[in-house]
């Protein structure tokens, strides 16, 4: 993925990036530019998403074998389709023929992708498979139509706890790679099957900030009280705990999770032979660049950020659960108690992240302080951009 940076480079200031980068007590947070500039927005697409891996939707967009879905991510034209052995391959979804854009909506295949311009076909593995007429009418081959050739131009990607993970320049350490230090911290949910609770499980929230207030409100706990004011009720300010590792990720943890309950006291099936830690524990974390995570004894929450432009962000909202029990009848109440939960909750949001964004207008806010207790987690945040971008300019 090339961007042409623009003019908007200038406006990179490299001493403002190592007071980011300062130990905590001494920083500043990033300058207003890095929030309200469309052209350094530009850069950021490959500073910050095209060189990690960052999330493009979740597993449950493409259910079944032959499913596929378009997405347009941060203007890359691409496609998810599930293939035959039950993996997500994603591709440019972009015909090696014309450049027809492949796939138009959500839809179900027999595993082959069509464009609708000159019917050139593909596998779900990328592979072209029939080229009609390519050699004259009647005539479906032609010498200089090499079909080995003519793949779709693949993206490399990786599933984890439901979602799928690229990385648009191919450059990147292996997933496993990059985050195993999370991976170690949330063994106990790796590799267990996970079942999205559906059209009652998920939801879109329209916001107008920058994708970084997003990441940053949600990964610390100090706004809770004032925010929050339900939650903290009685999962309280002082029952959380920061959660930093300085390469990838950071967030909270609380000592205190209440499970749904109903009239009725029914509660989700919980995950079978967790550690005592996730009886009443849960944890919040922000996956650097844009997906929040949430995990409890007995559901996952996730919220994909997608950057639309530098001034608006939409947040796609899906809740697994542990078991196939938990997507039928019996549980149809409390999945949509459960939904409206954190709907709620994440609403509660809105108007911080969308004042924050109004506040990077004040042409002498120089990006804020921040709390060396109570902070540590957003300052990680930052720190890891500003790493991105100078890493960028180095090179």
């Amino acid at each position: 993925m090339n961007i042409s940076i623009s003019s908007s480079e200038s406006l990179i200031d490299a001493k403002a990036l190592d007071r980011v980068t300062q130990a905590v007590e001494n920083a500043t947070g990033l300058p207003n530019p890095f929030y309200n500039d469309a052209g350094l927005f530009e850069i950021e697409k490959q500073a910050v998403f095209a060189k990690n891996w960052a999330c493009l939707g979740f597993a449950s967009d493409v259910p079944e074998v032959g499913s596929a879905k378009p997405i347009d991510f941060l203007g890359q034209p691409l496609v998810m389709i599930r293939d035959k052995d039950e993996g997500v391959n994603v591709f440019e979804n972009t015909c090696r023929h014309r450049g027809m854009i492949i796939v138009n909506e959500a839809k179900k295949t027999k595993g082959i992708l069509r464009c609708p311009y000159h019917s050139w076909c593909y596998d779900s593995k990328g592979k072209l498979r029939t080229t009609p007429h390519v050699g004259g009418a009647g005539h479906n081959t032609h010498e200089g139509i090499k079909k080995d050739e003519l793949s779709l131009n693949q993206i490399r990607s990786h599933e984890w706890l439901g979602l799928i993970f690229i990385n648009l320049d191919g450059q990147a350490e292996p997933f496993e790679t990059q985050h195993a230090t999370l991976l170690e911290q949330w063994a106990e949910f790796n590799n267990r099957p996970l079942y999205f609770g559906g059209e009652d499980s998920q939801f879109t929230l329209k916001v107008n900030c920058n994708w970084k207030l997003a990441v940053e409100n949600y990964c610390e706990s100090y706004h809770l009280p004032w925010i929050h004011p339900g939650l903290n009720s009685y999962s309280r300010l002082e029952d959380h705990y920061n959660i930093v590792e300085q390469h990838q990720y950071s967030g909270q943890g609380t000592v205190v999770y209440n499970p749904t309950l109903n009239d009725n006291g029914l509660t989700f099936p919980n995950f079978d032979g967790l550690s005592d830690k996730w009886d009443t524990g849960a944890e919040y974390i922000s996956l650097f660049p844009n997906v929040l995570l949430g995990v409890h004894r007995d559901h996952i929450f996730a919220i994909v950020l997608e950057p639309v432009t530098h001034d608006q962000t939409l947040e796609h909202v899906a809740i697994l659960y542990t078991s196939p029990d938990a997507q039928g009848e019996k549980f149809a109440n409390l999945r949509q108690q459960n939904t409206a939960m954190w709907r709620e909750i994440f609403e509660e949001d809105v108007f911080v992240v969308e004042g924050m964004q109004k506040g990077r207008n004040a042409a002498n806010f120089d990006g804020g302080k921040f709390s060396p207790i109570m902070d540590p987690p957003t300052h990680c945040f930052h720190e890891w951009v500003a790493n991105q971008f100078k890493n960028h300019l180095d090179k």
